[in-house]
């Protein structure tokens, strides 16, 4: 698929069938977060692959119980055969920027303007999502509502951050948009400055 093709076709998909997704995809996936860039290349960052209707069913178990699977607008999302949660590491950050090359040994938090480490996390989530939609699949990102559930279900420690889950699988036909959709794209005049504001 042309790129193009892939940023014009990338949407969050909520509605997915129970096939499996085959493992060289999953591996591709996977492989591609870890093409993300980072600062100074610390690659602060961990994911979390559940696979599988027993794998996931734990996820969901434990951060969706059945009362908010309910309110929510979308139940074939808990058919997604693949989780993967996206982990970000400050402490990989703050080492590799004690090195040498970069030489801040204080490891002070202000040198750091913004969280890179979950900047990056993301972007290696955004290459995921890209990733599903070049091999015709769909996907969505959501957050983790309850970091200590999550640790304690899956044995994290307590360094990694959650920073999300992105849920992967085949789209169900006619997948209901979300009506945040109907706001459309921001016209390019409000968000796009050259040369300054």
């Amino acid at each position: 698929m042309e790129f193009q093709d892939v940023v014009r076709k990338r949407k969050m998909v909520r509605s997915f069938e129970e096939r499996p997704v085959p493992r060289h995809v999953v591996d591709r996936i996977l492989a591609n977060a870890q093409r993300a860039p980072s600062a100074g290349f610390s690659q602060g960052w961990a994911f979390l692959a559940l696979e599988g209707p027993e794998q996931t069913a734990r996820y969901w178990d434990a951060l969706w119980p059945p009362e908010r699977r309910e309110a929510f607008g979308w139940p074939d999302m808990f058919k997604a055969p693949l989780l993967v949660v996206c982990l970000s590491h400050k402490r990989w950050y703050q080492l590799r920027y004690a090195e040498p090359d970069k030489g801040w040994t204080d490891m002070d938090d202000k040198r750091w303007p913004v969280p890179y480490w979950d900047i990056d996390t993301g972007m290696a989530a955004m290459l995921m999502l890209m990733t599903a939609v070049d091999a015709g699949l769909g996907a969505v990102f959501f957050g983790v509502n309850d970091q200590s559930k999550f640790r304690d279900t899956f044995g994290v420690p307590d360094e990694f951050s959650a920073i999300g889950t992105v849920a992967i699988g085949y789209p169900k036909p006619n997948d209901r948009p979300s009506p945040s959709l109907q706001r459309g794209h921001r016209p390019a005049e409000e968000v796009l400055h050259r040369g300054g504001w």
